[in-house]
């Protein structure tokens, strides 16, 4: 990865609308784990991550400018909920369980990587054993069946959805919690018995998928694996820890008593000051993962975090709330803009979807006006509005029909709304 900061930012602009600072924030912060990089090892070791903590109301995009920022390098990302965690000694999830959750990515990041680079070698193994079942079925109702001829069949994808019976391995036992520890009880008793295989139909597009990953499991390293997958999780990993005001206790904001949430703090800190976790592929060091935690911090305010936490979130970002003209950027710019994504939606069903410009305005003013009035949603507000919007259309849409063209203008989204008040009562479509 060597993206320039602004090179990140101009990327990150395809998908959110406005946030400059944020995106200012952690565009630093990644090009700076590439500086770092490039460092001598002895240099290398003594610099850390400086970890971000954004504040803002739902739906302005601090989810959002995390995830995009880890797919746009390919780093190992999770995204976690700071209220899903207790403290040492209560029944639920530890905090190092979202290290676990980490490693967990970069082990499937790593083995989707090695399974492209054998996909060549094993491929004609696959295509064998499909080419025997879908002989087996096609030898019922025909006299005489062609190899060859089901070879090219299955290449040129005429028999995708056909079903055959295949020999595949058995799926692992799911897992199981106990007293907030996961344990996977396939992995328990793993190398004592000898993996089992068994019959199943499925389409030959899924049979092909699941040859496919048990071949490639045959000849790659499990062990390397395991190894690349820790080194990309300690060097590239991010966590993004939400709702992180919502760990912050009465305690401190009101000087009442609360201690398993002010527990939660104390145990986090830890992992991010940097520590060593076990995991079931080996210890992982936490030192140099990037932390990025976010919250709406209506009721409690930064600085009510514990101030060893505090020092350990070095950069603060407020995001802004979103204005008319960004809510218009919103159903407009962006690569996945709401507006293509209905559109999208409805062509399955031969309907053309024609947004005119003042249909934007007009929604993106009710939006701005109702989250000032009532609760402050972000951009989700404008999914309540186009359904509403879009309801009767979507209802009637039964794709039995040629291609229609529906226009949407200012009076038909005035039309929808005209039964409501002037304080517009969307709340029961909130999703």
């Amino acid at each position: 990865m060597n993206y320039t900061p602004k090179q990140i930012v101009t990327e990150l602009d395809k998908y959110i609308v406005g946030q400059a600072k944020a995106k200012r924030a952690v565009a630093i912060a990644l090009r700076n784990r590439y500086r770092r990089s490039q460092l001598p090892a002895d240099s290398r070791e003594e610099i850390t991550p400086k970890n971000i903590v954004m504040s803002g109301p739902t739906g302005v995009g601090k989810t959002e400018i995390a995830r995009r920022l880890a797919k746009l390098v390919g780093s190992p990302f999770v995204k976690v909920e700071a209220t899903k965690y207790t403290e040492v000694g209560y029944v639920g999830r530890d905090v190092e369980s979202m290290v676990r959750d980490l490693v967990e990515v970069a082990v499937r990041m790593v083995k989707d990587k090695k399974k492209k680079e054998v996909e060549n070698k094993v491929m004609p193994i696959v295509e064998a054993k499909l080419v025997d079942a879908l002989f087996q079925n096609r030898r019922v109702t025909e006299v005489e069946v062609n190899r060859d001829a089901l070879l090219e069949e299955l290449r040129s994808g005429k028999c995708e959805e056909e079903n055959v019976e295949v020999v595949v391995l058995e799926a692992a036992k799911p897992m199981m919690a106990f007293g907030g520890n996961e344990i996977s009880l396939g992995s328990m008793f793993e190398g004592l018995t000898p993996p089992k295989h068994k019959k199943k139909k499925l389409s030959v597009r899924h049979a092909r998928e699941a040859l496919l990953q048990e071949e490639s499991d045959k000849i790659i390293d499990m062990d390397n694996v395991n190894e690349e997958a820790i080194t990309l999780a300690e060097e590239q990993g991010i966590i993004f820890i939400d709702e992180i005001d919502k760990i912050i206790g009465k305690s401190q904001a009101t000087n009442s008593a609360d201690v398993s949430r002010e527990g939660v703090q104390r145990d986090i800190l830890p992992i991010v000051e940097g520590s060593t976790v076990p995991t079931k592929y080996g210890n992982v060091k936490t030192d140099f993962i990037l932390f990025i935690a976010a919250g709406a911090f209506h009721v409690a305010k930064m600085e009510d975090m514990i101030p060893e936490l505090q020092g350990r979130f070095p950069i603060r970002v407020e995001l802004e709330s979103l204005t008319k003209e960004d809510f218009k950027k919103i159903l407009s710019t962006p690569k996945n803009a709401v507006t293509v994504q209905y559109s999208n939606l409805l062509k399955v069903d031969n309907i053309n979807l024609i947004f005119k410009d003042d249909a934007l305005d007009e929604i993106a003013e009710m939006a701005a006006r109702e989250n000032e009035t009532s609760e402050d949603l972000g951009a989700r507000r404008l999914h309540t509005i186009m359904e509403s919007v879009l309801e009767d259309v979507s209802f009637n849409a039964t794709g039995q029909h040629p291609m229609l063209d529906v226009v949407i203008d200012k009076t038909y989204v005035q039309n929808v709304f005209k039964d409501k008040t002037e304080k517009f009562d969307l709340k029961k479509y909130v999703l």
